[in-house]
Parts: structure tokens; sequence; C-alpha cells
């Protein structure tokens, strides 16, 4: 008996039926069945799947005499499964990579739940990925098992059949069943998890939810949208068959009612002429299950009460609402830059104040990076600069206390921006921002550059996309001095940049406490990470891909790498992962990096904001093309490049040297290559050793631990550079 039966309903999918089963197929977690069910498909689709089961015994195929439509299809594969868990995956969707995998380990977890709900994201058909903006509900359910009756918020999730696994034992108890009709997963999904006695959460996506252009039967124009109502009705029969279940009436009214509304609201749904009578049956419902007379109507349905007319002119007048809210957030928007360049025109009359520095970093998001340490190295040298920082108003709670700041835009940052001498940003200041004659611009950079950047993108249009190379450059001809721990990055930031500054070998400000680090200079954040003491430390930092829209590829399967760590280094081990800053909001933890971190597999410090402490606390690094790598390379600790898509990456983005002939330590060209350097142990050999000796020589060679204070003392206080060996600053021009 297979853990899981995978039942795929099949009509007129042709193009993309093979991705579909593949995705099921090739999963790691093997223990399965698929019951395909061709409903008189017309265009082939059949053969595609004739072609499956002939080559592999886990595909059985049913073919139907006639198209009986999506929900009785389904019906037609439900007899046939013999698996512990039935999987409604529809034929244009597909499962992610390790889906099985986690949703097995998921359910041993919860001791078999009657319903696992889990997480997806859209995939659209230009390229883009969307999680599902109510994600966080599946973690707020918490780690056990609960009904829905404890947990009501899990009602929120999109109520579809296919984010979730049903114990086939409950199924078939219960005899559920999927009707005719447009909306047959409204009618399962209601009584099923009202039914359901234990119900667990995955917070991980495990379907890719195609987005199709066309052919997407709910996004068509038809009478067939009327069908809502009678799905609901089947709800409200269900709720009356069981009387114990009563109490979810004034939910399900509730629910109907913005559903239907919503369907209505949307262009392209309802047939205009159609619109009233959709209405008419809407509001019939409504008053139909009204619970009790004295219970209050929700304020967004009493249109309901009111007829068709009322609807459309609520209709006519939010619309027109909204539209003069937009012109008018326009006149308020433009009104406000007006006044901005008025007030800074007023300020800039005024003479610059040398006691004024201004920071920013990593786009205004708090105390970070190379700013921050040059902040820090002021306060101590240069007391009587007083610095102010540039941050966004959702991160000012996260400041340190004592730090002063100002938000962007406002009337205090437009007097302070005026006014100030210094700038110091790792990021370039707002194109509004005028240099004033006498303003010094310090710009830190991010790191040391190894992918194309800026003015050489130019060359790349693909990984240019959404970025304004000219206009990158007017803003970067407002520095002064450009940060450089290195020779190589001075004359990359020379050809990228191709504006009037000064190269400043001063060092990477934030690199000075990787230099100056001691033994136990992790402890601490160690300790606050829970990591257990004597443990090796494996940190993994993925950098984007610009050949994927949203920049996110999996390399290899994190949970089987923890896995084989676990075999080469011996139970004291941790993984810690931490993505690039750019896709720490987006889908990429859903695909399996959240679900690990919660049951202790990996540890995910993407959140944390401090890198530098990340790279302390680690005993290793493993990456693939991040940045990260030359700063890392300063503690003289091991670090393994993985890079197993290097000839598409350097096609694709471009490399201003090959690191994989440069490289700071061994590198694997496959998955089973990084598996064998740690269990073989080269990872640290004298070898390893030597790789990095000679990598640190090249990239970290102005980095001596006193970057920040030489900033501070040659760039601000204007004192003498300071001499020391072969590392002494200098400034260049570009």
């Amino acid at each position: 008996m297979p853990r899981f039966t995978v039942i795929v309903p099949v009509f007129k999918v042709r193009g993309f039926l093979r991705e579909c089963l593949d995705s099921v197929l090739e999963q790691s977690y093997r223990d399965l069945e698929v019951i395909a069910v061709d409903d008189c498909s017309p265009d082939g689709s059949g053969e595609i799947l004739d072609a499956y089961a002939a080559r592999d015994p886990r595909v059985r195929v049913l073919h139907l005499p006639q198209n009986v439509g999506l929900g009785r299809a389904r019906n037609a594969g439900i007899p046939y499964a013999s698996g512990d868990f039935l999987l409604f995956l529809d034929s244009d969707d597909t499962l992610t990579p390790g889906a099985l995998r986690a949703l097995a380990d998921r359910l041993d977890e919860t001791d078999d739940p009657d319903v696992l709900v889990f997480d997806y994201a859209r995939t659209y058909w230009w390229g883009g990925t969307r999680r599902n903006a109510l994600a966080h509900l599946l973690t707020e359910a918490g780690d056990g098992t609960f009904t829905v009756a404890e947990r009501p918020g899990v009602l929120e999730l999109l109520m579809v059949v296919w984010n979730k696994a049903y114990r086939r034992e409950f199924v078939e108890t219960h005899g559920f069943r999927f009707p005719p009709g447009y909306y047959e997963d409204t009618p399962w999904t209601f009584p099923v998890l009202f039914s359901a006695e234990r119900v667990a959460t995955l917070d991980r996506i495990c379907v890719a939810y195609r987005q199709r252009r066309q052919g997407n039967i709910l996004s068509t124009t038809s009478r067939k949208h009327f069908d809502v109502h009678d799905q609901y009705e089947r709800v409200f029969t269900f709720l009356d068959s069981r009387p114990e279940l009563a109490r979810w009436r004034p939910y399900v009214r509730h629910k109907m009612s913005e559903h239907c509304l919503d369907i209505l609201a949307k262009p392209g749904r309802v047939p205009g002429t159609d619109k009233a009578e959709f209405f008419r049956r809407t509001a019939g419902l409504f008053r139909k299950y009204r619970p009790a007379p004295e219970v209050p109507v929700a304020p967004e349905f009493r249109v309901l009460e009111g007829g068709w007319a009322a609807y459309r002119f609520r209709q006519r007048a939010s619309g027109g609402r909204a539209a003069l809210g937009a012109g008018a957030e326009r006149v308020r928007a433009a009104g406000a830059a007006r006044a901005g360049r008025g007030l800074s025109f007023v300020h800039e009359r005024l003479p610059l104040d040398p006691g004024l520095a201004l920071y920013s970093a990593f786009s205004h998001r708090g105390v970070l990076g190379d700013p921050a340490a040059v902040y820090q190295a002021a306060r101590d040298l240069a007391p009587h600069i007083r610095g102010v920082w540039v941050v966004r108003p959702e991160r000012v709670a996260a400041l340190p206390p004592g730090v002063e700041h100002v938000t962007p835009g406002s009337p205090e940052y437009l007097r302070l921006a005026a006014r100030a001498t210094y700038f110091v940003n790792n990021v370039n200041w707002p194109g509004a921002l005028t240099k004033r004659p006498g303003s010094v611009h310090i710009h830190t950079h991010q790191g040391t550059p190894l992918k194309y950047m800026a003015a050489d993108l130019l060359r790349k249009p693909g990984a240019r996309h959404g970025i304004d190379v000219p206009r990158m450059l007017r803003r970067a001809d407002r520095w002064d001095h450009s940060l450089v721990a290195n020779r190589h990055s001075e004359l990359v930031w020379s050809r990228a940049y191709p504006c009037d500054f000064a190269s400043a070998r001063t060092g990477s400000p934030r690199n000075d406490v990787l230099v100056n680090a001691k033994p136990d200079s992790g402890a601490a954040i160690r300790e606050r990470l829970g990591i257990p003491a004597g443990h090796t430390v494996v940190l993994y930092a993925p950098t984007p891909r610009d050949y994927r829209r949203g920049g996110y590829v999996e390399r290899f399967d994190l949970a089987r790498f923890a896995e084989d760590l676990g075999r080469s280094l011996g139970e004291g081990h941790t993984l810690a992962v931490r993505l690039h800053p750019s896709l720490a909001d987006g889908p990429a933890r859903g695909f399996g990096l959240a679900e690990l971190h919660r049951r202790g597999v990996v540890l995910d410090v993407t959140d944390e904001p401090h890198v530098e402490e990340v790279m302390l606390a680690s005993d290793v690094l493993v990456t693939d093309y991040s940045a990260l790598m030359f700063d890392y390379a300063n503690l003289d600790r091991p670090i393994v490049v993985h890079a197993d898509d290097w000839d598409v990456f350097t096609a694709s983005r471009g490399a201003y040297f090959d690191v994989t002939a440069d490289a700071p330590g061994h590198v694997s060209r496959s998955y089973r290559e990084l598996a064998w350097l740690f269990a073989s142990g080269q990872w640290r050999d004298t070898e390893s050793a030597r790789l990095r000796a000679a990598f640190r020589e090249r990239y970290c060679e102005f980095d001596d631990g006193l970057a920040a204070e030489r900033v501070v003392r040659t760039l601000m206080l204007r004192e003498p550079a300071a001499v020391a060996g072969a590392r002494a600053p200098a400034l260049v021009s570009s």
C-alpha cells in the first residue's frame, strides 16, 4: 500500500501534462501511485497518459467514455486509490521538488491527521511567481493538530481541493464526493474541514498553481458562474444533515456572500446582461440563510438588502471616489514634491553644517553594513560630528537605542540633506538629492564585485532588466570617494562607474570585526541562535540568478545536504542558510526552507540583520557566487564554492574573473562532488588552506581591521593617511 495516491483529472492539457506528471514521478519520495483520469480529452492527452503508464508501473490510467467534468473525473479515480493519503493535482499544475518528502515527514510528525493543509504559489505565464498571501495562517495554526473550531483562521485559506492531503479512510468513512459544476471544490472543502477531527498544516509551497493566460474556466465570461449558488446550497444541505455543525451556518453565509460578490465585481466573469440576475440570486440566498432577525448584517453585505439598483449606484460611486482619490493623491504627491524642492532650495541657501553627517544603508533599512561601521567609528573619533540615519518608517522600531534618525522625504530629512557635509551610503542616494559644493559623499559599496555591475550590465540585457543604468551613473556622479578593499575592486569600479571620484584604499569597514575576530568572537551569536556548543556550523549562502525571473533557483535539496553533513561531520553540526536579501521577502522560503527551519533540520539566518555576526558564528562557508566569500576570507576559515551552473551564470550575468579557477577553496561542480568534499574531509585540507591564502592575499589586500577608523580620519577629519605597512590607505583618482 503506497503512502500517497495522486489523482490527476485530465482534459485538454496536452501542453502541460508531461510537466505535471514528471513533477510527481520524479519526486525524491517514491512511495506513491498516480491515478490519471482521461476525461475523454480530445487533444491526445490520453495517449500521453498511456505512454507514462507503459514505462512506470506506479501510473494507472482510466479512460472515461464521455466527458464528465473536473469533479466527477476525480470521483472516478477515488475507488481505485490504495494510498494512505489522497492528493488531487490539476493536470496543468505541478508539485514542487521535495514536496512529497515534506508531506510525508509532516504526516509522520502529526500522527496521520484527517487533513493536512499545505501552501502553494501562483506561477504566471510570463514567468513570475507569487506566494499565497495568507501563508502566515499555516504557521499561526501551530505545530500540532486541531479542529477548525479551534483554529477557524485556516478557513480563510483558499478553499480548493488541491492544497490539502486527505486520509483515505476518513474520506471513505464520510463518503465525500465531488458534485458536477464549475465550483465543485466548495461543497467538498467545507464539509471535509468541518468534519475533520484532526487537521494539521505545513508551511511549505508544495504546489505550483499555474495561472494561464487563457483557458482557465473560472476566468471566462459565462452563465456557468451561476453554478456557485448551487454549490453553496449543497454546503447548507450538508450542514442541515449534521445538526452538530449548525454553528457554521453564519460563517458559510458570510463566505457565500463574499465569494459571489467577488465574482460579480470581477470584469469578464458574469455576462453584463446577466449581472442583475446573478445579484438577485445571491441576495436571495443571503436572505434565505439568514440565521436570525436579531443577528446584525455585516456592513460589507448590506448592499445585498438594498437591491440591484442600490448595488449599481454603490459600485459607480465607489469607482468614482477611487478615481477621484487617485487623482487627488497624484495632486498631493506633486504638491509635496514641489514643497520639498522649495524647502530644500531655502535650506541650500544656508551654509553647510561641518558637524553633520547623514547615513543610510541598503535603501534605508537601518544601521547596517559598512555605513554602520563608519558611524560607530565616527562616534568614537569625531564626536563633534552629529550622525543621523535615514530609515524607512517600518524599520524605525528595530533601530538600536539612542540612534538619531529621520524618515525619507520628511521635512526634517529635507532640511538635513540640504545642510549635511558628509553623506555615507552603500546604495545611491535618491535622485532628488542635490550635491552641494563642499559636501563629501562617501560610497562604501556592498563588498567586492564578482558579477557585472552598473555600466558593464549594458552588455547583458537580461541582467539589467529593471535597472536604469544611465540614472544610476548620474547618481554616482555625486560620489567623492569610493571605498575599496583591493585593487581588483578599484579597477572594476572605475570601469563600471565611469564617474569623477577618488578611489580610497581603506578596506571594507564592515570587515573590521572579521579581521579582528578572536576564537570566541562568535560565541554570543551562537548562543542567541540556539546553536549547541561544539557544533561545526556550515553556512550556506546562495546568490540569485538573473536567468530566472524572481532570482530564486534551488541548487540542491537542503534536507539531503543536512543529512549528508550528519554522516560526514557527525551529529555535532548545524547547517545555517542565509538567502540573499533580494530573496528574503519572496516565495523562496516557502519552497522548503521555512519548514526545515521549523523542524530543526536547518537554521534559517536570513533575517539576521548583521551578516558579519552570522559569519563569525560559522566554521565554513558554502556559497556559489556570493560576494560574501570575499568578506569571509578575512576569517581564514574554509570556503567551498559550489559552481554547478557557472557557464549559465556567466552567460546571463557576466563575471569579472573565473572564480572556479581563482577560488578561495575547493570547487564542486555537482551535488555529488559537494557532498564528497565534506565526506572526505577535503573541505579543510592543506590544499584548501593554500587556495584560501592566495585568495586573501589578492582580495583582502587593504582589510587590516582599521578600515572604519581610516575612513573617519582621512575622509572626514582630513588627517594625513596613517601608514599601515603594505596596507596604507591611499586616494587614487578614478
